[in-house]
């Protein structure tokens, strides 16, 4: 018997934001969704418009995938995981661990095919997902200040510094033509 999937079902139980009041909770397995069409819409960006040759659907498996140590570590604040280097790199050792306990739950024959899904990710394709994972929290950000919920202002322009750091053609493409329609209504969308 295998937990590894079950194990993963229980993304819907970690909330995201903790310390922040939302409007809004969001889970592990909402973001994760996002962030895995997000890396996809970036990817193929980059193949599409930069001349990349990246596989985008390996770019969202691994989206859908990168918060899964979460279920064991829970969702640490940004403000706690970044406030030093040490803190940094002690919860970056959490998160290995965490993704190699969630890996030794499954059988020997399939722990090849998800290890690079979760923990030895291919380096071409990381900092898509981190700009996915970037995207999705500024997307977050912008729904609650829409909202009214003024709580969300500083992270807001915090996220929107981070990518703008972010040195990625794909990025700047998503922020500049797509970005913008998560500021329109349900109405002004259609």
């Amino acid at each position: 018997m295998s937990n590894f999937f079950a194990m993963i079902s229980r993304m819907k139980y970690i909330d995201r934001w903790g310390l922040m009041n939302n409007t809004k909770t969001e889970n592990i397995s909402e973001h994760s969704l996002e962030v895995a069409i997000l890396s996809h819409a970036l990817v193929s960006i980059a193949n599409t418009r930069c001349g990349c040759e990246l596989d985008a659907d390996r770019a969202a498996v691994i989206g859908l995938f990168h918060d899964a140590g979460e279920i064991i570590t829970g969702d640490m604040p940004t403000p706690v995981k970044y406030f030093n280097p040490e803190i940094r790199n002690a919860y970056k050792a959490v998160e290995k661990v965490a993704e190699n306990k969630l890996i030794e739950m499954l059988p020997d024959d399939l722990r090849g095919l998800y290890r690079p899904l979760i923990s030895d990710v291919d380096p071409a394709l990381i900092p898509y997902v981190k700009a996915a994972d970037k995207l999705s929290a500024l997307i977050k950000c912008i729904e609650e200040v829409r909202m009214g919920n003024n709580e969300f202002l500083k992270a807001k322009a915090a996220t929107e510094e981070a990518i703008d750091a972010m040195d990625l053609p794909a990025l700047k493409i998503f922020k500049d033509e797509y970005l913008p329609a998560y500021y329109l209504t349900l109405d002004e969308l259609g």
